[in-house]
């Protein structure tokens, strides 16, 4: 954990400064969408002005050989819309899966601006969040990114749900945790990492 003095320093030269007060904006509704689709993503423009979040899905709802055009699919929606008062987030792929890297590069390259939040998959500790913070510092220096990226961790393992307060100060990018459905709801809790029935991830 990290120590009060330093909770809100960057942890890259260049990094945008982590913000001491998170920004209040609606999120009543959230909708996601498969940005491999390309007739969802001609309509992403007039359902932006209908819901508070627009957040792209490049996880649990992709086929494995759609990974890489769900991720340029979300590219290139970003770079297009305008989206006003509209959030932007994406829900990458997990840390230990092989496209968590190229997911936060490419996207924090190409749209880290408008960019508002990244959700984090399968978050099991405050390690995981420290990884991404430190990661995505290097990330924002690297592309000159204005302000800071935000984080919602999914708490989807029983290790997660058990380590919640921790990581909910993990990270001053720590902008929320899931609600009570996402707990324990249509069997969001998975009791190991490799993939039981329950498991929605993967």
């Amino acid at each position: 954990m990290k120590s009060p003095i330093h909770f809100y320093k960057p942890l890259a030269i260049g990094a945008p400064q982590p913000l001491h007060e998170l920004p209040i904006r609606p999120e009543r509704m959230i909708h996601f969408f498969p940005p491999h689709i390309e007739k969802i993503r001609a309509r992403i423009p007039d359902t932006a002005k209908q819901v508070d979040v627009l957040c792209g899905n490049l996880e649990d709802a992709i086929p494995l050989d759609a990974k890489e055009a769900a991720r340029e699919g979300f590219v290139e929606v970003a770079s297009a819309t305008d989206f006003g008062s509209t959030a932007l987030w994406v829900r990458v792929n997990a840390l230990n899966s092989p496209w968590f890297l190229d997911d936060m590069t490419r996207i924090v390259e190409a749209i880290g601006n408008k960019l508002d939040v990244i959700m984090i998959p399968k978050v099991e500790g405050v390690w995981d969040i420290h990884f991404v913070d430190q990661y995505l510092a290097l990330l924002e220096a690297r592309y000159q990114i204005q302000k800071p990226i935000l984080l919602h961790a999914l708490l989807e393992t029983a290790q997660g749900v058990k380590n919640v307060e921790a990581i909910a100060g993990a990270s001053p990018r720590m902008l929320g945790l899931p609600n009570e459905w996402d707990f324990f709801g249509g069997g969001g809790i998975t009791t190991c990492a490799t993939c039981s029935t329950s498991c929605r991830s993967c």
